[in-house]
């Protein structure tokens, strides 16, 4: 399946993203760039309005600052997953921060994206992840995919992981392909074996090879 089916209105007609940030600027921006693809968009500057606007109508896909007023994106991010929904959550950082970040990724946030925002990466991961059957195509070195049972519950950059971990990738060239750090790729690495049940690298390779 090509890449334009992301970009097709009827894909994105209907869906929600709720912004939280709390730059106004930032909310007006992504609104405006995310109605373009055909989204309905709604934002907050402050975790209390996000909270009343959760309650009243659950958003598609969420994209939230790491620190929203006084108070810690982290546990906006906490409040949401344990809605037990598959809303994705795209956390911004105003700057690099490594060790949020990797504590948002371990929550369960689908990426972490630092300001300026690459907004091309941030459609892309974001198309990604509402498309529920995606799946890693042979991308790299023109290997094979991979398709395993329990694939399906692998977020996009889980798969991207997985496929680069397959094809022989070290933590460390692995998050060079990705722009991520090394850690970032072990606490995406862990949580891929934790979904396909793999004890170890090896039990990951057999579940691959035979999946």
């Amino acid at each position: 399946m090509s890449d334009e089916i992301y970009y097709q209105p009827s894909f994105s007609r209907d869906r929600l993203i709720h912004i939280v940030d709390p730059d106004l600027a930032t909310c007006e921006a992504l609104s405006v760039l995310f109605r373009l693809e055909g989204f309905q968009t709604s934002f907050s500057v402050d975790a209390g309005h996000f909270l009343i606007a959760l309650e009243r109508r659950r958003p598609d896909v969420v994209v939230l600052n790491l620190r929203i007023g006084a108070e810690s994106g982290l546990s906006l991010l906490r409040r949401i997953k344990a809605l037990r929904t598959a809303i994705p959550v795209f956390m911004l950082a105003d700057y690099p921060q490594v060790e949020a970040s990797v504590t948002a990724m371990k929550l369960g946030a689908t990426d972490v994206v630092s300001k300026p925002i690459d907004t091309e990466h941030l459609l892309s991961g974001i198309f990604d992840a509402l498309r529920g059957d995606v799946h890693v195509s042979a991308m790299y070195g023109g290997r094979r995919g991979i398709e395993v049972h329990g694939f399906a519950r692998l977020t996009p950059r889980e798969r991207e992981v997985l496929q680069l971990i397959s094809n022989g990738q070290s933590n460390k060239e692995a998050g060079r392909v990705l722009g991520i750090s090394p850690r970032t790729v072990e606490v995406h690495r862990a949580r891929v074996m934790e979904k396909l049940g793999a004890r170890n690298t090896a039990d990951l390779m057999r579940i691959v090879l035979t999946g």
